[in-house]
């Protein structure tokens, strides 16, 4: 299946031109299939979408970090109230306490729990089928003021209820969960789910969420058997998602909102804009960091899939299957799971079928087909490792990069370098066996690896298995055609299987980028290498006619056939001296770092910790050593490795502990605790000895299960997070009759004030942990 022989060198070149121009545009409109619309003004008619008046509520919202349980919160709070209170709907407040909303969420050090405040209000329906549950969280993490995350989700869900009670009622009735201790714990949505009425009969959700500033709305989570949500999703002015998206999310330590709701048996849809990842919990997370195309991106999907599943019989939404989807220029392409394995299979019979008939017809033989087969998988796995390599260079040179939290602040030149790294793996590995082993048994060899690709994805990641099932169906089906024709047809064919293969491919090598970051580059050029073997035709035609060349003739073709290897080359060094020329840490793009600062008033030490990777320069003046772990003393951290130094002990009072009841019973204690923070915290952690058994526990009057450690020298424990300030109440039942240890700590925010800290210079920012900046003081009692 190799380009066909053309008559001159000139003609030749043509149809490489021509197959290059095609496939630059077919490229250029499979990159727009992903671009978030243009931001709509303020002007825009009531009844559509606007990010214009939808920002005004991130700036409204996003003024300074607002944790659970802060005062700038209670402001939030009050704002939304307000807001909805002008839309003529009447919101209340969910106020309670709640337990972490997943397994994930919860800390090694213990379980989270939440005082939350959930803003709930709903949009009566006209006669409703069920409820549709509109989702974002208004809190911030305490490092950042959360401009994105999740102001936008918030924003999106405003403004989708101001367009919506300005046009005529929908059939469903439309519940606005506006949800709090998402970062916490996703305590709030827990709480929704578990403790209000408008739960109880389950629904259909659409959570909004940013992990970034800028890109598209991907949709990248759905509840089971998706296929009717799916294509009431392809309905909205530019839906963007794959399935392969969910198979990725499903393996990630990741959790969101939406997840309390899928666990419940909720169906519902998880989209969110993830580019631009450098701001994710960090104090750069302000609304001048959006790019308020993907907050019309949101918004645009948000109302028209509303309007849509609002309108329906939530009833009939239920279905036997997942949809395997994924954008393509103008619609999303979806298909039922059904067709996984056919497709899968389809397009390995078709590629056996054009390697016989190229054996046939003289282009291949077996043993030239074996051995393309064989060394097709240098690319493989080459181009994914040098990537990798590519990004560890990248960090000696900057090692900064090492504690941001996904990409760089301008991460677009490194990821053309990762691509133009792969290309170049590509033509240097076809330039080098295309002569000893033919274009038409690489080409098929390539096909041959991508169908075997799409049986295995299809065992293992269904809704990914089209990546590669797809795009070898394709190119064997055009590849028999290139076979049997001959001329300008031939080329034609070729060029088309490749078209395929861009629309399919390309758009998810975008997405998958700003998902998985540089740190995981791999990713990416593996994703890149299944597009270069599925264009190996079209390579060839970029090459110059092998054989039949004699003398400087000969000499002349092998040097043109270095052309495209160099021309990568070239692209990769150009791509990285700009990288690190725009991408540079200054006092608007800090270099992130990651400090602690804890006091223990068992002894009177305090030390400073931190999690970094390898200790930045500024961290250094505060931690040295190797990572280890420090549990003994702050059970809080679980077995996560630190490292730490000396520092001077700050006048703290520790948190107080009092026993309100002791019961005894045979081998058994029920003690009732009062935990009181003795000064402004944000959170506060207890932690019983390993060697006492907790039967039974309860925390503000929420049953929690203990889940007992003796592993270590601290066991149960949990972390409550925004405490009232007179403290909460723990009863807990433990099987020993002698004296029970608790440790506990608390928790607040910043420095100011503790000896030895010295202001971070310009240039020199916080990283978006959980931790960052926590100052945390822990004391030992024995009851």
């Amino acid at each position: 299946m190799r380009a066909p022989a053309l008559v001159d060198v000139a003609r030749r070149a043509l149809a490489a031109l021509a197959a290059i121009v095609v496939l630059a545009l077919v490229g250029l409109a499979a990159v727009r299939s992903v671009e978030p619309p243009a931001a709509a003004g303020a002007s825009t008619p009531p009844s559509q979408f606007s990010a214009g008046r939808a920002f005004a509520q991130v700036q409204a919202i996003a003024t300074v970090p607002h944790p659970v349980g802060s005062a700038a919160q209670d402001r939030v709070r009050d704002h939304l109230v307000t807001t909805l209170q002008g839309l003529g709907l009447a919101p209340e407040v969910q106020d309670t306490v709640s337990p972490e909303g997943s397994e994930l969420s919860s800390s090694a050090g213990g379980i989270g729990i939440a005082h939350v405040r959930n803003v709930i209000t709903v949009i009566p329906g006209t006669a409703s089928t069920g409820r549709l549950f509109l989702v974002a969280h208004y809190d911030s993490v305490q490092t950042g003021p959360g401009g994105n995350d999740d102001a936008a989700g918030v924003a999106t869900v405003l403004e989708t209820a101001r367009a919506l009670v300005s046009g005529p009622k929908l059939r469903n009735d439309v519940v606005l969960v506006l949800t709090d201790a998402e970062e916490a714990c996703l305590c709030g949505a827990a709480a929704f789910v578990h403790q209000s009425p408008l739960a109880e009969d389950g629904g259909v959700v659409l959570n909004f969420e940013a992990r970034g500033s800028s890109g598209p709305a991907i949709m990248f989570e759905t509840s089971d058997h998706n296929q009717k949500l799916v294509d009431a999703y392809a309905h909205t002015p530019k839906p963007v998602g794959t399935s392969f998206a969910v198979e990725i999310y499903r393996l990630l330590p990741n959790d969101t909102d939406f997840t309390p709701f899928r666990l419940a048996g909720f169906q519902g849809l998880n989209s969110a804009y993830i580019d631009g990842a450098a701001v994710y919990h960090a104090p750069t997370d302000r609304p001048s960091a959006m790019d308020r195309d993907s907050l019309q991106h949101h918004g645009d999907n948000a109302l028209a899939l509303t309007r849509e599943l609002g309108d329906d019989n939530l009833t009939q939404l239920g279905s036997n299957e997942d949809a395997t989807y994924f954008p393509a220029p103008g619609l999303l392409v979806r298909y039922p799971g059904a067709l996984v394995w056919p497709l899968a299979a389809l397009a390995l019979a078709a590629v056996l079928v054009l390697a016989w008939l190229a054996r046939r017809r003289g282009l291949i033989t077996a043993k030239r087909g074996a051995g393309a087969f064989a060394v097709t998988l240098i690319p493989i796995v080459a181009a994914p490792v040098l990537a990798q390599l590519y990004w560890l260079v990248l960090k000696l040179i900057r090692p900064a990069y090492a504690e941001l939290p996904i990409d760089p602040y301008h991460p677009q030149p490194y990821r053309v370098g990762v691509l133009a790294l792969t290309a170049l793996v590509i033509f240097a590995w076809f330039a080098l066996f295309r002569r000893r082993l033919g274009a038409a048994a690489l080409a098929i060899a390539g096909l041959g690896w991508l169908a075997a690709l799409g049986l295995v994805l299809a065992g293992l990641t269904p809704g990914g298995s089209y990546l590669a099932a797809l795009p070898a169906l394709a190119g064997a089906i055009l590849g028999i055609v290139a076979v049997l024709l001959r001329g300008w047809w031939s080329v034609a064919a070729v060029v088309v299987g490749g078209a395929v293969a861009v629309i399919i491919l390309l758009p998810t090598v975008i997405m998958l980028f700003p998902a998985l970051g540089m740190p995981m580059a791999g990713a990416g050029a593996f994703l890149a290498v299944l597009l270069g073997l599925a264009l190996l035709p079209v390579v060839d035609l970029i090459h110059p006619e092998g054989g039949g060349q004699r003398g400087l003739e000969a000499l002349s073709a092998r040097r043109r056939a270095l052309f495209p290897t160099l021309t990568a080359a070239l692209a990769l060094i150009v791509a990285s001296v700009i990288g690190l020329s725009v991408d540079r840490f200054d006092d608007t793009h800090p270099a992130l770092t990651q400090l602690m600062y804890a006091l223990d008033a068992d002894t009177g030490t305090a030390q400073w910790i931190s999690d970094e990777p390898s200790v930045q320069k500024w961290t250094s003046r505060y931690v040295s050593g190797d990572p280890h772990e420090v549990r003994d003393s702050l059970p809080v951290f679980g077995p996560e490795k630190v490292r730490t130094g000396q520092a001077q002990p700050a006048d703290l009072p520790a948190p107080k502990l009092t026993v309100e009841k002791d019961v005894p019973s045979t081998g058994a204690r029920r003690l009732v605790l009062r935990l009181t923070p003795q000064r402004p915290v944000r959170l506060v952690t207890l932690h019983v000895g390993a060697d006492t058994r907790v039967l039974a526990a309860e925390v503000q009057g929420q049953s929690i299960i203990p889940a007992n450690r003796k592993d270590q020298k601290w066991g149960w424990g949990f972390t409550f997070h925004g405490p009232p300030a007179d403290g909460i109440e723990i009863t807990v039942t433990v099987r020993t009759p002698g004296p029970v240890a608790f440790r506990v700590m608390d928790g607040s925010d910043g420095f100011d004030g503790v000896p030895g800290f010295q202001a971070r210079p310009a240039g020199v920012g916080i990283v978006g942990s959980h931790t960052s900046e926590l100052l945390a003081v822990a004391k030992t009692y024995n009851f």
